[in-house]
């Protein structure tokens, strides 16, 4: 052996024994001390895609922002994305890599619930931190998590005092049509308890199923029309999920069955799920949500502005050419600006610093709305909003809010949850 191969082996022995102390001491590498890692994770193929695609992208967006204005703690934030497919127990594993393999700082992501339910046990027993931005069936307070999506009563209970309305057409008769899983399974149980309140019989209620991915809907809407035409006003309340959303509402306009007949809300669907639907027989038939892209105001107005350069400037698929901002893009958007001024306010990544940091925190919405993360629940305080679908696949808001609505996640509708807290347990 030469004396100058010798030499080198000598040289990084000694360089790695540097790198094992250091390492001894708790000094991290100089990569890893340079970035902050935060985690993306959304179902890029399989049922929910056509959802939770856009996420990611807008995620993706944010963070960009986020690092354009000098990133958080003086870091840039590196994004780590990953695909778990529509598949539930997928998102376990990913959600377990990204916090203990990436060791990422946060999470952003999920959008059915039974994906969060599944990811959950992980980020409790990891103490990770998951910011969730869909609206679901609420009966969860996780310390881990903040959910930037609307409770029960930011959304499904409005919608339905709505149809009850006069100026929602005076519903009597009510059809509770959803995917088969926990989000809709739960909230049809809060919506059958609170008509059984206000006087609605169980005759007057019919409710339905279909699995992840259902495309034929003749039946169903066959047997719709037949409940309607027994002489009470009748509405839909669509708890369907995913790409199906494309296929109920093609056989809606197939079958005839217009909003002025039997109008339908629905709770996820936006402007995203109807860009590959003819929207001209589905005008007047309405969603609730806590923001519209029709709304007007200057925050709006630049967050479109942004969202159309980025996806241009990223080539987009669909968004390039027709951007579209949707209630579940805004509250990813807000729960990462949250999280970034948490972060600052805690001085730290630490988890249970930035928790503490989160209770009280505003931003500026795009819904032209102050949203406030309650100082215990974890939730945000957000306006609703109910619209109706206009021909170009938009939405005219019919009904909102004076102001932001603060979140109930124990509806009062289901037996026992007036003994719950309204704060985490700590486990």
């Amino acid at each position: 052996m030469s004396s100058k191969t010798s030499h080198r082996r000598t040289v990084l022995k000694s360089l790695s024994a540097v790198a094992l102390g250091l390492a001894a001491l708790g000094v991290p590498s100089a990569h890893a001390a340079d970035t902050i890692k935060v985690g993306v994770l959304h179902s890029l193929s399989g049922t929910m895609a056509i959802s939770e695609t856009v996420l990611k992208d807008v995620a993706l967006m944010a963070i960009d922002e986020i690092n354009a204005k000098g990133g958080v703690l003086g870091k840039k934030l590196e994004p780590v994305v990953v695909d778990p497919a529509s598949n539930w127990p997928l998102f376990a594993e990913k959600a377990k890599q990204l916090i203990a393999q990436d060791k990422v700082a946060a999470v952003f992501g999920c959008w059915t619930s039974v994906s969060r339910k599944s990811v959950l046990p992980v980020f409790e027993e990891l103490n990770g931190l998951l910011f969730y931005p869909v609206q679901y069936e609420g009966e969860e307070l996780s310390k881990n998590v903040f959910y930037t999506g609307a409770a029960p009563n930011q959304q499904a209970i409005p919608a339905v005092e709505y149809l009850m309305s006069k100026d929602g057409g005076g519903a009597k008769r009510f059809v509770l049509l959803g995917t088969d899983y926990v989000y809709p399974r739960t909230t049809n149980k809060i919506l059958r308890a609170f008509l059984k309140s206000k006087g609605v019989a169980d005759a007057d209620i019919l409710e339905e199923y279909t699995p992840f991915g259902h495309s034929d809907y003749q039946t169903i809407i066959a047997k719709i029309k037949k409940f309607s035409a027994e002489g009470k006003k009748t509405a839909v309340i669509s708890t369907i999920n995913g790409d199906s959303n494309v296929p109920f509402y093609k056989e809606l306009g197939n079958q005839g069955l217009k909003a002025t007949d039997v109008p339908v809300v629905a709770f996820s669907v936006g402007e995203e799920e109807l860009r590959g639907v003819d929207a001209k027989p589905l005008v007047g038939h309405l969603a609730a949500w806590n923001y519209f892209m029709s709304v007007k105001n200057p925050t709006n107005d630049e967050f479109i502005k942004k969202w159309s350069a980025y996806a241009k400037a990223k080539n987009i698929a669909g968004h390039k050419d027709k951007p579209l901002t949707n209630d579940p893009m805004e509250a990813t958007y807000i729960g990462i600006h949250m999280w970034k001024q948490a972060v600052e306010k805690a001085k730290s990544t630490d988890t249970d610093k930035v928790i503490a940091a989160m209770a009280g925190q505003t931003f500026k919405a795009p819904s032209g709305f102050v949203a406030k993360m309650d100082e215990k629940n974890h939730h945000l305080h957000k306006p609703v909003l109910i619209g109706e679908v206009r021909a170009d696949g938009q939405f005219s808001t019919v009904w909102k809010t004076k102001g932001p609505v603060r979140a109930n996640p124990w509806s009062p509708y289901i037996a026992g949850n007036d003994t719950k807290k309204d704060v985490p347990e700590k486990k």
